[in-house]
């Protein structure tokens, strides 16, 4: 579910996307990135967050380096692309996403912009 998610993220298919989201999922800010501190809710408001980050990047992509489990939440471990549209510069890092779960359905999605802080907030060290 995760792994088809964050494909379906990454290339801008909504619809996809939000058929495993909670009707009431947060999404926080990055944390480490420029939208930490901020929390977004519902599953709409979700949905167009990822549409308009979507559509600043002619390309933008996501390669899983790891999935783990933690009690009702998965940690992924990404390796994120992006190409820009107009410049056509193009960017990679690792970051980190940590999924939480209930019901089946994602009621809180959590990104980082490093990964060791991500597997340190869930409990885990690298």
């Amino acid at each position: 579910m995760i792994r088809s998610a964050l494909i379906a993220s990454a290339e801008g298919r909504v619809s996809d996307l939000i058929e495993g989201l909670d009707a009431d999922v947060e999404m926080i800010g990055a944390v480490g990135g420029l939208e930490e501190g901020e929390v977004i809710r519902g599953r709409d408001a979700v949905a167009r967050a990822v549409l308009l980050d979507s559509s600043v990047w002619a390309e933008r992509r996501w390669e899983v380096q790891k999935l783990i489990d933690v009690d009702d939440r998965v940690v992924a471990l990404l390796h994120e692309h992006r190409r820009g549209r107009g410049s056509g510069v193009e960017i990679g890092t690792d970051i980190a996403m940590i999924y939480s779960f209930k019901g089946g359905k994602v009621v809180r999605i959590e990104p980082f912009m490093r990964q060791a802080a991500a597997l340190e907030a869930a409990g885990l060290s690298e």
